[in-house]
C-alpha cells in the first residue's frame, strides 16, 4: 500500500538530483492536491499533531506535509511541486527572517503566496509563547529532561536571558529533541492557545 512517507522520500530524492518520475507517479496514486512546505521535521510534527487533534486526516484529503531540510530549499521544492513541476497547490509556514527566501522562491515558481503564514522567530517560539514558560517546563519535567534543562540553564551564555528564549534554545541542543517537542507542545495546547500562523495554515488546507 502506498503511503505518504513514500512520496516524501521520492520528493527528497528528486530535490537532491534524482529522477522525478517516482514522485509524480505517487502524487497521482495518492490523489495529491496540496503540498505543505515546512522548514524541518519539528514543524512537520507540529502540523500533523494539530491536524490529528482536530480529527483531520491530511493524507486522505490529498495533502502532503513535506519537510524541506532548511528554508533556503524553498525555491527548489516550489519548482518541483508547484506550477513548473507537479502543479500542486503550495502552502506552508516560514520564519519572519527567512520570508525573503520564500517570496523569491515562490515568485520564481509562479506560485501564489497566500497559503504561507509567518512565524515571528520560528514555530517553537510561537508554541512556547502560547503555552507559557511554566507549562513548557512542566512538559520538560514530564519527559524526563529536567536535569538536562537545569544543566543548560547554568551555562554562562544563558545568564539573564528570558526563560522563553532559554527554552527555545534548549529544544535545539540535542538531536531529535526539537522534533519530539514539536508534537508534544501542540498536544499540550488548549483549543484557544493555537498560535495564529499554525491555526491559519491548517484552516487554509
Amino acid at each position: 500500500m502506498v503511503d505518504m512517507g513514500a512520496f516524501r522520500d521520492a520528493v527528497s530524492g528528486w530535490a537532491a538530483g534524482g529522477p522525478g518520475e517516482p514522485a509524480s507517479d505517487l502524487a497521482v496514486r495518492l490523489g495529491l492536491r496540496t503540498a505543505v512546505l515546512l522548514e524541518g521535521r519539528s514543524d512537520l510534527e507540529a502540523v500533523e499533531a494539530l491536524a490529528a487533534r482536530r480529527g483531520r486526516d491530511l493524507a486522505s484529503e490529498g495533502v502532503s506535509v513535506v519537510a524541506m531540510g532548511g528554508a533556503m530549499s524553498v525555491g527548489r521544492y516550489a519548482e518541483l511541486l508547484g506550477p513548473p513541476g507537479l502543479a500542486l497547490r503550495l502552502a506552508g509556514l516560514c520564519d519572519e527572517r527567512e520570508q525573503p527566501f520564500y517570496v523569491r522562491g515562490l515568485e520564481r515558481a509562479g506560485a501564489p503566496r497566500d497559503g504561507f503564514f509567518v512565524c515571528v522567530a520560528d514555530l517553537e517560539d510561537e508554541l512556547i509563547r502560547a503555552l507559557g514558560a511554566a507549562k513548557v517546563e512542566e512538559i520538560v519535567r514530564t519527559e524526563g529532561d529536567q536535569r538536562a534543562w537545569q544543566t543548560f540553564q547554568r551555562q554562562p551564555a544563558q545568564d539573564g536571558r528570558p526563560r522563553e528564549r532559554q527554552l527555545r534554545r534548549f529544544l535545539g541542543t540535542k538531536k531529535g529533541r526539537k522534533i519530539r517537542y514539536g508534537r508534544l507542545l501542540v498536544e499540550a495546547l488548549d483549543p484557544g492557545q493555537v498560535p495564529a500562523p499554525l491555526d491559519d495554515l491548517l484552516a487554509s488546507l
